[in-house]
């Protein structure tokens, strides 16, 4: 499943503002398994899980610090969550080594989700003034 990303976004106040900034680097950390993954489509899901529940408690702590939360940051936040919940859906319980086949199907249901990831990345970075550090996020290593 894929949600369209807005097209950009204004952070209204301080408190959208912070919420963005967080989400953001959640995000720079989570797209993709580590390499402690142990090779289960389980374990590669797991890290999206720890992120949906980082954003969890994002959009938590900004509807608590602003008396009227912004729909466009929702919507940011709710996209992630729909996209990367449709691949835990389908593999979160799936603890069996890959094969080849499998590990094609769960690379393109994280691919999925990395680009949604990529997109908000970037609306948030251009607009939130930290795109220097996008940058340097974005350069190989």
């Amino acid at each position: 499943m894929y949600w369209p990303v807005p097209a950009s976004w204004t952070p209204h106040d301080e408190a959208e503002l912070v919420a963005g900034w967080r989400l953001w680097l959640e995000l720079s950390d989570r797209a993709w398994p580590t390499a402690a993954w142990d090779g289960t489509p389980a374990g590669a899901v797991r890290q999206l899980r720890d992120l949906l529940a980082a954003c969890d408690e994002i959009e938590t702590s900004y509807r608590e610090a602003t008396p009227k939360p912004s729909a466009g940051f929702l919507r940011l936040v709710q996209g992630l969550v729909v996209t990367a919940g449709s691949a835990i859906g389908l593999w979160f319980d799936d603890f069996d080594q890959l094969d080849s086949e499998r590990a094609a199907l769960l690379h393109e249901d994280l691919s999925r989700f990395a680009e949604q990831a990529e997109q908000v990345l970037t609306v948030l970075a251009v607009n939130g003034g930290w795109t220097r550090l996008d940058e340097v996020r974005r350069r190989p290593a």
